[in-house]
């Protein structure tokens, strides 16, 4: 089984978000499985020069957008046993950033023509095409409207994965022509209010739909969740499947990971050794029993943040913990969390950056991990909690409905707290449910040991992703 990804970013070269953790750690464990998967994405500006520097020429051919042709280089690293290759055009490309600019429509009806065009001149015929999120969504429509009839192409497969519904890549209807060469009779599959809608075309024209956990892909079916294309996804549900991501369970391993204070595998004394050294780093009081709650977010609605904002003031006035916060994003959430941590400064620790290495020394830290999300497709930090120990508190939505088990005290069973409906108190409340057990230490243990317990590896859901490819392609 051949297997091309195409997306538009990937650990460790460039991310902004889950997508690139996901790109980064799937295609190994479909190669563990025995597949010969390689990935393509564009060859930003940003990519370090440490993998710029080993990049090596394969290919350059000129890829048609829409009536104009345009350069395209194919480079290439193999790095970690997976062939990447990276397509490079400066004017598309070489920019600050990757997504929010106005020719964005243009930048990927490039780079989705590009996948396609460039295979025969790489020497790779893949027999699925798997393609993610809005970026890479028309690679199918493309395939059937401009390749099916070349042999080269016409037994290739596709599968286009749902990251996030909300970002659909939604552009003028003057790109079906200008940028897809597209006539008319092929608007009515990407049609989205007068508009041209890339990850719809992607939802109607690949052979199977994919998103990252069971729960969303109930959710995406309804109008609340569905974002307009809710009726779609209904109309495609025998092809629908939600497979929850997993993580590089051999980068994110508490007992090897070497940028925290201490390694420890499920040692719960050697873990708070690891809050001990967090607190002096960040000048947090050095208290080894005040519980330490944690979020490692992108700071924008969706993450929940208005729950936290009503009722953080009361959290840190009336109880004893310590909180910390990693992130960036909105800057009005970005302000308010400076302005609590000069208001409670024994109490809260606002890092408002992005850093791998001391979010992974929050996630050994921390003993408790707050994820009150609005709407979750998979989430990866829940699961890199549960890897260092640190127990979630979330909402019942999307992925964290599907990997986050609410704690019984009288069987033992569950590896973290949940609430169902999106209020602030039912949070608080559940936050504060957490501090009680774990100032318990029968019950802390026993939710610690589940939590270390659970396999967050790619393993089961890459052979779901194989099971589908073997079926598209019988």
């Amino acid at each position: 089984m051949k297997v091309l990804f195409a997306a538009a970013e990937a650990h460790p070269f460039i991310k902004t978000g889950g997508l690139a953790d996901v790109i980064g750690a799937l295609p190994k464990a479909l190669k563990g499985a025995g597949v010969d998967v390689r990935v393509i994405l564009p060859k930003y500006k940003g990519i370090p020069e440490q993998f710029r520097s080993q990049m090596e020429s394969v290919a350059v051919l000129d890829v048609p957008v829409g009536w104009r042709n345009q350069y395209c280089g194919i480079e290439q690293i193999v790095y970690d046993g997976i062939p990447v290759y990276f397509v490079d055009n400066e004017y598309y490309f070489g920019r600050d950033g990757i997504y929010g600019y106005m020719d964005d429509g243009e930048r990927f009806a490039f780079f989705n023509r590009a996948v396609l065009e460039c295979l025969p001149s790489i020497n790779f015929q893949p027999d699925v095409l798997h393609c993610h999120d809005w970026h890479a969504a028309v690679v199918p429509l493309l395939l059937k409207a401009h390749y099916r009839h070349i042999p080269f192409y016409s037994n290739m497969r596709t599968v286009f994965t749902i990251h996030n519904l909300l970002y659909q890549g939604v552009f003028p209807y003057s790109v079906l022509g200008e940028l897809l060469g597209l006539d008319s009779s092929y608007f009515t599959s990407v049609e989205y209010y007068g508009n041209v809608n890339y990850m719809k075309g992607g939802i109607v024209h690949s052979d199977h739909v994919t998103t990252v956990s069971p729960t969303y892909a109930d959710e995406i079916r309804t109008a609340y969740y569905g974002y307009g294309l809710d009726g779609l996804l209904n109309s495609r549900a025998d092809s629908l499947s939600g497979i929850v991501n997993g993580i590089d369970t051999k980068s994110y391993n508490p007992n090897t990971d070497s940028k925290i204070f201490t390694k420890y595998r499920s040692n719960l004394a050697k873990k708070a050794e690891n809050k001990l050294g967090l607190q002096q780093e960040l000048g947090l009081p050095v208290a080894p029993y005040i519980p330490m709650v944690a979020m490692v977010t992108r700071l924008v609605d969706s993450k929940g943040l208005d729950l936290l904002t009503r009722v953080l003031d009361e959290l840190l006035y009336y109880d004893d913990i310590q909180f910390v916060l990693l992130g960036t994003g909105d800057e009005s959430y970005e302000r308010w969390f400076r302005e609590a941590a000069w208001r409670y400064p024994t109490k809260l620790s606002s890092q408002i950056l992005f850093n791998d290495a001391l979010s992974r020394k929050i996630y050994a830290a921390s003993d408790i991990f707050l994820m009150p999300s609005k709407f979750e497709p998979c989430g990866i930090s829940q699961l890199l909690a549960l890897r260092y120990g640190s127990i979630p508190v979330v909402r019942e939505t999307g992925g964290l409905n599907d990997t986050v088990h609410a704690y019984n005290e009288e069987t033992g069973e569950g590896n973290g707290f949940t609430f169902k409906d999106y209020n602030a108190h039912d949070m608080m409340y559940t936050l504060r449910r957490a501090v009680s057990y774990y100032h318990k230490p029968e019950h802390w243990k026993k939710v610690t040991k589940n939590a270390f317990a659970g396999d967050y590896s790619w393993s089961v859901s890459a052979q779901q992703y194989i099971d589908i490819y073997d079926n598209i392609t019988e």
